[in-house]
């Protein structure tokens, strides 16, 4: 059979992420239902771990040796809050307006990039900023009768996640990407356990399914992730991981009666079309730089 094409592998892979992100979500409102969300995160992070658990037997246990365990401290805790609120956020907010308020994280990356790392953020990107922040205002409705503090917990979720993607930016120059895999999963275990042992009640019956799934899922969506976006370029595959939107919006009507609130929909157009754009600049900026390097290792030898 013909090899298939390195993009569109890259497509599929992304396309097969979004999915199981989708489903992991629908598994954490299914079990939301019996089970408090600390509870959660925590079986998510422990079925997360066993799944992850054949990178560290691959690797041995050398491969923990390292000099950013500081650094790995910091990026867990604050995870493991992003996380917290992300799950409270998909247990008591419509699924649908959960997942689009969670789209806002490369909009609060490009403002920690500028602010933590001094990268240099133009006036496009800005008007793409300013566009994603917008979409977030449609979707809360800061003043209105919708409006619910859920939101607020699901933009800070957003915001906490954006500050991470930072720290693994930082880490990754250094550290290989399998490490940062294994340290989150061992570290997110014990600092979930935490927050749920004060709520803690045994799952019963089906929520087992649903907590084992949440975990599995949500690995298995990473690692299709970190591929994807290996073998293919941010600004072609954004676009694909927002199908999440409308995988969750249908399973939100299906099992929970949830429509499609117009507000939401729209605030999700226009954050998907900053996303877009961000990933855009970001990717031309990226060549640009590269060709830059490229040419400037070529110049001695001419």
């Amino acid at each position: 059979m013909p090899a298939i094409p390195t993009h569109f592998r890259a497509a599929l892979l992304m396309l097969g992420s979004t999915v199981l992100f989708a489903l992991m979500v629908v598994a954490i409102r299914l079990a939301s239902q019996t089970l408090h969300t600390f509870e959660i995160a925590f079986f998510r992070n422990f079925f997360g771990l066993l799944a992850a658990l054949p990178l560290l037997f691959r690797h041995g246990p050398g491969f923990l040796k390292t000099d950013q365990f500081p650094r790995y401290l910091f990026r867990c805790v604050i995870g493991i809050c992003s996380m917290l609120a992300g799950f409270w956020a998909i247990g008591h907010l419509p699924l649908a307006q959960a997942v689009s308020l969670s789209y806002s994280t490369p909009i609060f990356v490009t403002l920690a990039a500028a602010a933590l790392l001094n990268e240099k953020v133009r006036a496009r990107r800005w008007s793409a900023v300013i566009l994603g922040f917008i979409g977030v205002l449609v979707i809360v409705r800061p003043g209105s009768a919708e409006f619910s503090v859920d939101a607020l917990i699901a933009v800070l979720a957003a915001v906490m996640s954006a500050i991470v993607a930072i720290q693994i930016k930082q880490l990754s120059h250094t550290e290989p990407a399998d490490r940062i895999v294994i340290y989150t999963t061992l570290l997110w275990v014990p600092m979930s356990l935490l927050p749920a042992l004060a709520v803690w009640e045994w799952p019963r019956g089906i929520a087992w399914v649903w907590v084992v799934a949440a975990g599995f899922l949500g690995t298995g969506g990473h690692m299709l992730w970190t591929r994807a976006l290996k073998q293919g370029e941010v600004s072609a595959l954004t676009p694909i991981s927002f199908m999440q939107l409308p995988v969750v919006a249908i399973f939100g009507w299906w099992l929970f009666g949830e429509g499609l609130d117009r507000w939401t929909l729209v605030g999700a157009g226009i954050i998907f079309g900053a996303n877009a754009y961000i990933a855009h600049r970001e990717a031309v900026l990226s060549r640009k730089s590269a060709s830059e390097a490229a040419s400037s290792a070529a110049k001695p030898g001419e």
